[in-house]
């Protein structure tokens, strides 16, 4: 909050002259862009700090699991690799909240194969539809799209990693394309509730599937919702409980190729 009582203590310097009051003015001016600079600091400190300290209570949950896998007689790699799956996950998000957040991030534009950066999304998640049975079905989009490619490879996986949260074991994840350039993410999981869909790209809101599951940080579309603006891409959800989730990616630069 900018402190208008030092910014009035300038106007005090009793100098009434045309040159004076020009003077003071612009050191009022000068002073309240000060103020400001530092309330903005001061706010984007506290954003991280809230950030970091719910990134180390996420962080500590598959460490304590893997802790505890090691304690038993049989090591299961498969729930081994899960939960560094989940770290690794955590990490990438802290590294995007924070190169998003920078004052120069660099986006490099180009002519991306949308069916081979599903694909680098899908095989991240292998082991995990391996292990929790559930199936995909994937259909061949034949677009191109002009983007970052790596930043969209960090939406599909987000995408990708909240469908499979959300579906239950033995359950199915499907990806197509429809209306030529907007492609489908549905997945027949617990879905939400449409008092959640306006708000589910807000900034740490978790929502009641989120409360739910205690783990979810509120983050992850956030991040989605903001670098597919950089992306000229649309992003939008429409769900049913206990029914299906569908996220929708529209790309605005595009083209489809034969093959």
């Amino acid at each position: 909050m900018i402190k208008t009582e030092a910014i009035d203590q300038i106007m005090d310097l009793h100098d009434s002259t045309l040159p004076g009051i020009e003077y003071q003015v612009l050191l009022k001016k000068i002073e309240r862009a000060r103020l400001e600079a530092i309330d903005q600091n001061e706010e984007q400190f506290k954003q991280h700090m809230d950030y970091f300290t719910l990134w180390i209570h996420q962080v500590k949950l598959p460490i304590s699991a893997m802790q505890l896998l090691l304690e038993e007689d049989h090591l299961s790699k498969e729930k081994l690799k899960s939960q560094l799956l989940r770290i690794n996950q955590y990490t990438d998000m802290v590294l995007a909240y924070l190169r998003m957040n920078a004052s120069q991030t660099d986006y490099v534009f180009k002519e991306t194969d949308l069916d081979e950066t599903i694909r680098q999304s899908i095989r991240y998640f292998s082991s995990e539809f391996i292990t929790r049975n559930i199936s995909l079905i994937f259909k061949e989009t034949h677009l191109f799209v002009v983007s970052d490619e790596k930043w969209l490879v960090f939406v599909i996986e987000q995408l990708l990693s909240n469908a499979l949260k959300y579906t239950k074991p033995y359950g199915q994840i499907k990806i197509y394309l429809q209306k030529d350039r907007e492609l489908v993410i549905e997945d027949n999981g617990i879905g939400i509730q449409a008092s959640d869909i306006p708000r589910v790209f807000e900034k740490g809101y978790t929502g009641f599937n989120g409360r739910q599951d205690k783990k979810a940080s509120g983050l992850g579309l956030y991040l989605c919702k903001e670098i597919c603006k950089k992306l000229s891409c649309q992003i939008s959800i429409e769900s049913q409980v206990e029914s299906y989730t569908k996220v929708f990616l529209t790309f605005e630069q595009s083209y489809k190729t034969v093959r």
